[in-house]
């Protein structure tokens, strides 16, 4: 499989996708605890970072089991 790494940014923070480090757990979006507004893949593309606040995202990011999503934040 290709080394991809998919960014999604706004003006606070940006968003970094591995796939072929996800195992697709859906901790980011299902469930009580997701943040379906920001992962959401039904959509494309699938990571909104303007959909929610910084601090959320980040959050959220930290609950990804593998690494797979990770964040850079701008100051």
């Amino acid at each position: 499989m290709k080394d991809i790494t998919k960014k999604y940014a706004n003006n606070d923070i940006t968003i970094i996708w591995i796939p072929i480090l996800c195992a697709h757990s859906t901790k980011c979006w299902q469930g009580e605890d997701g943040l379906l507004s920001v992962f959401n893949p039904a959509q494309k593309p699938w990571i909104k970072p303007e959909s929610a606040n910084t601090q959320l995202i980040i959050t959220q990011i930290t609950q990804c089991p593998n690494g797979a999503l990770s964040y850079l934040v701008y100051k």
